[in-house]
């Protein structure tokens, strides 16, 4: 008997005249505007500029999208290229399957063009961002639920998903492993703020221990799937991928620790001159004005028959020459002088 469970929604898409706006898509952008709130906010903290963030995102979404769509397409590609299938759907991302392992590896290529332009470096970056990702991925599953999909074996628990009939699934409750994956996000989001604030990670180490702590998780998650998957020795290809990763994320953990302890001390330098030799062009501009008329001088009064004097440097000034200033000490120790002949006078 059925005492409690989680609903599942009637339909994923909402229509807004001719906009349909699709649950699974609205969980994504939620994500990645949170991820990025998060990310500038770390960012700042550690040095950074406001604003960087978001403008490196802006490679790093688009590349993020197309390397989780392909990760899912090809991983899973008898969805599409299979016998009764139409290949036109592996464009349709709106109807839910993204890779987090493609996203994650494309957005990282396109993550470096954009730190590339901007002159700071990817880790430094990638540690700002890191609990922002894993709370993108906290509300990215609930895409997942409205369109009724990838949850785990059936189950009577009163937090399993109700799942309705339809193409490529059975009627029942079964357990909302998109909601497993979400609360295990969310944790591995606030473990990897405490560690850096707690430890102060630093090249990328902070990244490093979001991918390793999230790959724990996922591999559990993703045994107690009931999709369609490849295996490889009895267990799902996504749950060898967590491993292979997972060990990645460690040995780079403990490798970067020693070869590059601490944290970075800037993270945005500022390429620009400093503040006090900084020029505006118009100062410049009056400045190489000054030089040449200094210049077209010296060269007219070097002339024969010109009035100006031409320059003369120091050393090459007549030696005889004797300063003003020890003349006039002369003449002041010399005996005689006025001031002494009306002190005398005044005695006399």
């Amino acid at each position: 008997m059925e005492l409690a469970y989680i609903p599942s929604p009637s339909t994923g898409v909402i229509h807004l005249g001719p906009i349909p706006l699709r649950g699974y898509a609205f969980c994504i952008i939620i994500g990645v505007f949170v991820a990025v709130w998060l990310g500038n906010r770390r960012w700042v903290a550690r040095g950074g500029k406001p604003g960087t963030v978001a403008d490196i995102a802006v490679w790093a979404v688009p590349f993020g999208l197309v390397g989780g769509r392909l990760y899912h397409v090809i991983t899973d590609y008898q969805l599409y290229f299979g016998e009764g299938r139409n290949w036109v759907d592996a464009f349709k991302i709106w109807e839910g399957g993204l890779g987090i392992w493609g996203a994650i590896a494309l957005g990282a290529v396109g993550a470096w063009i954009g730190c590339r332009l901007r002159g700071i470096p990817l880790p430094a970056w990638a540690d700002a961002l890191a609990p922002g990702i894993a709370l993108a991925q906290a509300f990215g599953r609930w895409g997942n639920w409205f369109n009724q999909e990838l949850y785990g074996r059936a189950t009577d628990l009163p937090w399993a998903v109700k799942i309705s009939e339809g193409p490529n699934r059975v009627a029942g409750t079964y357990h909302p492993t998109f909601l497993y994956e979400s609360l295990w996000c969310i944790g591995v989001a606030a473990l990897v703020i405490w560690a850096d604030r707690r430890f102060k990670l630093g090249h990328g180490r902070a990244f490093a221990l979001y991918v390793a702590a999230y790959c724990v998780g996922r591999s559990w998650i993703e045994y107690m799937r009931v999709d369609e998957a490849h295996h490889i020795l009895g267990l799902r290809l996504n749950v060898w991928t967590s491993i292979v990763v997972f060990v990645l994320a460690v040995v780079y953990l403990v490798l970067s620790a020693k070869l590059r302890p601490g944290r970075e001390e800037v993270v945005e330098p500022d390429r620009g001159p400093a503040a006090g030799d900084a020029k505006t062009p118009t100062d410049a501009a009056d400045a190489d004005a000054e030089d040449a008329d200094a210049q077209a001088k010296g060269e007219a009064g070097d002339k024969p028959g010109d009035k100006a004097p031409s320059l003369v440097k120091a050393e090459d000034a007549p030696k005889d020459t004797e300063p003003k200033d020890a003349g006039r000490a002369d003449a002041e120790s010399a005996p005689g002088t006025a001031s002494e002949t009306a002190s005398e006078a005044k005695k006399v």
